[in-house]
């Protein structure tokens, strides 16, 4: 598989579009380290290495990258606080830093990860347009991507579920959830943590999962330490069904 991991990784930093700021090709000026694309397509490409090592059979997908987020990152619905997080969830793995100066977080990836400690199994996530869309002149703001900028996409969401092949797939929103119906795949439509939408994403998740204790959403704004988090996350709650098993192996250790 690692030969189309490459070519996903590749073709996804071969989009160029207006007003799109692709994160595996292009580099912010302002906040951006030198290798910044380098490190984000290593990111991505070791996270889908570790998926398909784990057997990940489920998916969380949303509309598109955040500036806050995924465009520093590279992986969709984690901002920088939340790395360390996201290499738990894959037993170590040596996601990295792509900016200067100190750690930025989005308010739906501290969501996001809040539920994803507690469900404490590898969930990968992805958006439906696998980029950061922002107005004209103003590249650290955030829209929709338009039908067209998505069509031309397509392909790539295509070859993304095609290699991970996900026995079930979580769409967070509308938009996430009429994108994936266009191109027939079924999907489980579940509130966006964003614009008021927390309790509603939580409890969906709680439901979806069977997890015991409810989470409060002043719990969700002040997290734990991620270590705490983590421990909690462990804690033994039943995975939803699933026809595959779930066996995440080591990969490495540091953030940085």
């Amino acid at each position: 598989m690692s030969a189309a991991v490459a070519c996903l990784v590749r073709d996804l930093s071969a989009v160029q579009l207006d007003h799109v700021f692709n994160p595996y090709a292009q580099r912010c000026p302002l906040f951006d380290r030198a290798d910044a694309p380098a490190r984000r397509r290593r990111n991505l490409e070791i996270a889908l290495h570790a998926a398909l090592d784990a057997k990940v059979d489920t998916i969380w997908i949303a509309r598109d990258l955040g500036y806050r987020g995924g465009r520093r990152t590279g992986l969709a619905l984690t901002d920088e606080p939340h790395l360390d997080r996201f290499s738990q969830l894959y037993d170590g793995l040596a996601v990295r830093r792509a900016t200067k100066g100190p750690a930025v977080a989005e308010r739906t990836a501290r969501v996001i990860w809040q539920m994803l400690d507690r469900i404490a199994l590898p969930v990968f996530l992805w958006n439906v347009f696998p980029f950061h869309p922002h107005e004209p002149a103003k590249p650290l703001s955030n829209r929709c991507h338009s039908v067209a900028e998505r069509r031309l996409c397509e392909r790539l969401l295509h070859d993304f579920l095609a290699l991970l092949q996900p026995d079930r797939v979580f769409a967070l929103g509308g938009d996430a959830h009429r994108a994936m119906a266009d191109i027939g795949v079924d999907c489980t439509e579940v509130r966006h943590p964003s614009y008021g939408g927390q309790t509603l994403f939580i409890r969906q998740i709680e439901a979806a999962y069977k997890l015991q204790d409810s989470l409060e959403l002043g719990d969700v704004l002040t997290p734990p330490s991620p270590a705490a988090a983590w421990r909690n996350g462990r804690s033994g709650h039943a995975p939803p069904t699933s026809t595959k098993a779930a066996s995440p192996s080591r990969h490495g250790s540091t953030v940085s």
